[in-house]
Parts: C-alpha cells; sequence; structure tokens
C-alpha cells in the first residue's frame, strides 16, 4: 500500500551501532522523512545519537514498536532481527533490515510472510548494491556474455564481530552482488574456510556455480592488514575491474590475436551508497513498487551464506 508523497514519513532507527549511526545520519538528511525515534538497550548510546538529530530515545523493543512510526531502520545485532522486524511489520511499519536478514532462513520467512500478511515494504540493506561502482560495472557488462566474477573483500579483524563470522559478515555482501550482476541463481557451492584468531570462521574461499552456468569465486578474510574490495568480471568481449572503495572502474576491451587491448576508465557517479539505499526504500513506501532488494533476496542470499557454513 502506497504512503502519500505529500506526507512526511515519521522514522526510527533500532540499534546505534556503527551501522546504525550511519542510519540515523542519513535518514536525518532525506527528503521528507523525520527521523523522531532512536531505539537502543543502552540509554547513554541511544540518548546520544538521539540528541544529534532532536529525536526520542527509548530503550526497549515494546516502546519502540508503540512510536507511531510509518518506516524504521533494524540495525540491532543479528539474533533479534526477525522478532523485532515481525513486530514493526505487524504494527503498520514499513522496514528496512540490515544484512543479513535474519540469523535462520525460518526467522527470515517469517518476516517475509509479516510484510505480506500486513502490506507493507520489507528490504534488506545489501548496501553495496547501491555503490556506484557496482551500478557501473552492472552497465557494462549488460549486453555482454559473462564467464566469470570474482570479488576479494578483506581487512584486519574488527573488534566489534563477535556472533558470525567473515562468510555471514563480509562475503553475503558479494553473494548479493553475484545474484544482481548474472541475475541468475546459485546452484553450486565450493566452500573452503579457515578458523585462525576469531571464535568463527576470519577466512573463506568460496567458488560457486549459477544456473545460467557463470562461475564465481569470492575470497575474504579478517587477517588482511589493510582493506581491499575489489570486483573483476570477465564477459566474451571484455573484462571489467572495479574498486569498490575508490570507485574506480577499468574496462578492457578489444582484444587483439597479438595479445594486445584497448583500456578505458568508465565514469562511476559520487553518491553515499546508503544514502541512495535509504531513498530506493523511501521510494518503495511512496510508490508502492517492489524494493530493490527484497526480503526474497535476502533470504535467497542467507540461504546460499548457510550452505556456505554447512548449515
Amino acid at each position: 500500500m502506497p504512503q502519500s508523497a505529500l506526507q512526511t514519513l515519521k522514522a526510527g532507527v533500532a540499534g546505534v551501532g556503527v551501522m546504525g549511526r550511519n542510519h540515523a545520519r542519513v535518514l536525518a538528511e532525506v527528503r521528507d522523512v523525520d527521523l523522531t525515534t532512536i531505539f537502543d538497550p543502552d540509554a547513554v548510546t541511544g540518548q546520544g545519537v538521539a540528541d544529534l538529530y532532536g529525536a526520542e530515545a527509548v530503550t526497549t523493543a515494546e516502546a519502540f514498536v508503540d512510536a507511531g512510526l510509518d518506516c524504521a531502520v533494524v540495525a540491532t545485532p543479528n539474533r533479534f532481527h526477525a522478532d523485532l522486524g515481525v513486530a514493526l511489520l505487524e504494527k503498520g511499519v514499513h522496514v528496512l533490515v540490515e544484512k543479513p536478514i535474519a540469523p535462520t532462513v525460518q526467522d527470515a520467512q517469517r518476516m517475509i510472510d509479516a510484510a505480506k500478511a500486513n502490506g507493507r515494504v520489507l528490504m534488506v540493506g545489501h548496501v553495496e548494491r547501491f555503490n556506484p561502482a557496482v551500478e557501473t560495472v552492472r552497465r557494462a557488462i549488460a549486453d555482454e556474455d559473462v564467464i566469470s566474477i570474482q570479488v576479494t573483500r578483506v581487512g584486519p579483524f574488527p573488534p566489534r564481530m563477535g556472533e558470525v563470522g567473515v562468510v555471514i559478515d563480509l562475503a553475503v555482501h558479494d553473494i548479493d552482488i553475484i545474484r544482481h550482476l548474472t541475475g541468475s541463481e546459485i546452484t553450486e557451492v565450493q566452500p573452503q574456510l579457515a578458523r585462525t584468531r576469531a571464535e568463527r570462521e576470519d577466512t573463506a574461499l568460496l567458488q560457486f556455480r549459477l544456473e545460467n552456468g557463470v562461475i564465481a569465486h569470492i575470497t575474504t578474510n579478517w587477517l588482511t592488514p589493510y582493506k581491499t574490495r575489489t570486483l573483476q568480471v570477465a564477459t566474451r568481449g571484455k573484462f571489467v575491474v572495479a574498486d569498490l572503495i575508490t570507485r574506480q572502474v577499468t574496462e578492457y576491451f578489444g582484444q587483439q590475436a597479438d595479445g594486445s587491448y584497448s583500456t578505458r576508465m568508465l565514469n562511476s557517479w559520487p553518491a553515499e551508497p546508503l544514502k541512495l539505499e535509504l531513498e530506493a526504500f523511501v521510494h518503495a513506501i511512496r510508490t508502492g513498487e517492489p524494493p530493490a532488494v527484497t526480503g526474497q533476496d535476502g533470504l535467497k542470499n542467507l540461504e546460499v551464506a548457510l550452505r556456505c557454513l554447512g548449515e
């Protein structure tokens, strides 16, 4: 059910850790959205963020659900996504839930069912979908016969991590990118995992085959002392390389018999992916159109990630 374009949307953010704080900052800048409520069980943390934006701070999920919101971002720890998301959806609140959608397939399905039953938008926060470099790559390969995709997403260990390993925290981004770029589903999974410094896996080499025959590979870890985020796509006609941090995209094409080829830089417009994501969420609310990243997308990404973990 679309919401009137004339109505200012009352918005809230649940969980104001690193990602939740960013959501609050950007939501406060989105046109015709009023950030009214911040929920965090830590009263000092929640109040500190609420004060920045003239919002009210609450410390319980019940108070957040009853805050009279039109839409909400759920950026709590993953184990709380489903219960809070379902409660909000049943209250008539549109929900953007941070990735991964939920800890289990059953929890993800509960959220999808609640959104459908209540006619609300459920969008999943796979923010790399909105990285301008990813969109530039998608356009560059739109009419190409894709052969393979390789993604490298590595960096140092994040002290905030405790519940999940690199597959759920990092690789799920790239599972989504692979599905998005190919428009196909992952059918075969060949994971290699290692645990060296963390309680969960901190190194993963993941190989996939998709329904349309494309092969893909993800390299991810928490062992590299610096962040690298690269995307490489090989097609029959070109090779496209993107740095997802600098958003520089290079296309190699026109290979000759002697092995030489031409190169060109592709323009990637300057835009904050999180702002594009939240604007897409609001657009879905306003128009009634399916969100850019649906609950079903989030479920499929989660299913692949859990298969990589043998769960």
